[in-house]
């Protein structure tokens, strides 16, 4: 709220700051920020930008799904002083090292910053270090990111600070080249250690089969499901709702930031700014190794979605799993699904407008919450109606924020299934582009970016898993099954090949 009232009094003064300026005048550096190529998700990038402008930067936000062609030649023409790059999706890892790669061939020196959720230190360090030969530096969160900015562009910090990062990320590197890794088994011995569930206990074959699309979802029905502390977490303070709302540091933040987002919802909800649609189907199937094959009796066809298999060793009463160890070889049903949150546009041309950014963060991360709490109310409509294998289920909120139901919905890109180019199969299925308005980018991120997809598995036994580290045997096994080459394969699973 402090950047909103700091934001419109600049706006106000700029014509005159303009006109007393001396020339040459500069602020305190130029930072071009963007979020890389095929990557929608621009909140933890729009907080960074507040917070720096705050303190004296001049900040150029060039959006989201922005190619390096761009961000280098703005960089040049504006004369930045710093390039920051944000991605959330695990494609944005491979497109951060080419804008490395291509300032490096285009001989630049300046500093390079990386965040997002799906980066790290560790692949920083790795990956997109050695593709550029200017300082290449990880800011973990929106917190760190003026004091960075602030050490690179000093005269007296900068080179022992570049230097401390080299040495750094050096160790990192040294550390993992002589780090002994965890041993991983053969895939054959893998499959042969497969999850095992008592196939007697499946879940019956849907009482609605076939797709269902829901255009208009109420919002107020998914505002009781809502899930809060992810919310929080968005704005950096971390706690657990409700807690959080009485904690000794953040909990006067934690209610300020409450109370807007109770009041934005109820404008949200009365004045109808959002519409959430969404679509469901089942379909018959059977586990064939580490395929789930389905069949569309409408059109007399078969699909295969190919997952992974866990790889690394484990201790002798623990199997590697695959989702596809939750569906029966002899007949099963698996589920899919697809949500999104859509009219945000128009509110968040209105909210930049005004230089109002805290109403433009504030309103993109209600818009994640609806779509996560779509999610849970369809999965639970889907349980108890649709699919109908836990008619009675009666829970509270809390017991499904805890997950405490039968089945799992993994969404393409997580630890359990992280192959984002598995959701043109799932969207193929569903006809969700048609039935929801949900699109792909090439990286497979969705728009809206409030949406969430996946797959339905009912075993009682089905659960959440980490694929992690696989070996070079199941990435060509895994390329053969989807008809890819394994470069393309490699760039897809590149997070689970370090």
């Amino acid at each position: 709220k402090s950047a909103r009232v700091m934001k419109k009094a600049v706006a106000h003064l700029i014509p005159f700051i303009e006109a007393a300026k001396e020339v040459g005048a500069r602020p305190k550096g130029k930072i071009v920020m963007a979020t890389v190529k095929g990557d929608v998700h621009d909140i933890g990038k729009n907080i960074v930008g507040v917070v720096l402008q705050c303190n004296g930067y001049e900040v150029i936000d060039l959006g989201v799904m922005v190619p390096w062609s761009k961000i280098l030649e703005v960089a040049k023409t504006e004369d930045a002083d710093i390039i920051g790059l944000s991605g959330l999706i695990t494609p944005s890892l491979d497109e951060m090292v080419t804008v490395a790669e291509e300032m490096k061939r285009a001989e630049f020196k300046i500093p390079l910053l990386i965040g997002g959720a799906t980066t790290s230190k560790v692949h920083t360090a790795l990956r997109i270090d050695p593709a550029y030969d200017g300082p290449v530096i990880y800011v973990l969160d929106a917190s760190r990111a003026v004091g960075v900015a602030s050490q690179l562009l000093s005269d007296t910090q900068a080179e022992p600070f570049i230097a401390a990062t080299a040495t750094d990320y050096q160790h990192v590197r040294d550390v993992r080249a002589g780090k002994e890794q965890s041993v991983l088994l053969n895939l054959a011995d893998a499959r042969a250690n497969a999850f095992q569930p008592d196939m007697s206990d499946k879940a019956p074959p849907p009482e609605q089969p076939g797709v269902h699309v829901f255009p208009e979802w109420d919002l107020a029905d998914l505002l009781e499901v809502f899930d809060w502390t992810p919310f929080f977490r968005a704005w950096e303070l971390a706690g657990n709702f409700p807690a959080i709302l009485d904690d000794e540091v953040v909990g006067e933040s934690a209610q300020s930031l409450y109370a807007d987002a109770k009041a934005m919802l109820k404008r949200i909800i009365d004045e109808k700014w959002l519409t959430a649609k969404g679509v469901a189907g089942f379909w018959p199937c059977h586990r064939n190794e580490d395929d789930v094959e389905l069949y569309l009796p409408d059109e007399e066809r078969h699909v295969r979605l190919p997952f992974l298999r866990q790889q690394i060793r484990k201790s002798r009463t623990r199997a590697n799993m695959c989702l596809a160890d939750f569906i029966d070889p002899a007949g099963d049903w698996i589920g899919g699904f697809a949500v999104g949150i859509h009219g945000i546009e128009p509110h968040l041309e209105r909210f930049r407008a005004d230089h109002d950014d805290y109403s433009d963060i504030l309103l993109k991360a209600l818009a994640d919450r609806f779509a996560e709490a779509f999610a849970e109310r369809l999965h639970q409509h889907v349980r108890t109606t649709l699919w109908a294998y836990a008619p009675g289920e009666q829970l509270t909120n809390e017991a499904l924020v805890r997950e405490q139901y039968r089945g799992i919905r993994p969404a393409p890109g997580y630890p359990a299934c992280p192959d984002h180019s598995l959701k043109p199969i799932l969207f193929e299925l569903l006809n969700a582009t048609e039935n929801t308005g949900i699109t792909l980018t090439e990286s497979q991120a969705m728009l809206p970016t409030a949406a969430v997809s996946g797959f339905y598995f009912a075993h009682p036994e089905s659960q959440y898993f980490g694929v992690a580290r696989i070996g070079r045997d199941q990435v060509e096994d895994y390329a053969a099954r989807r008809g890819a080459d394994i470069a393309t394969t490699e760039r897809w699973l590149r997070p689970n090949l370090d």
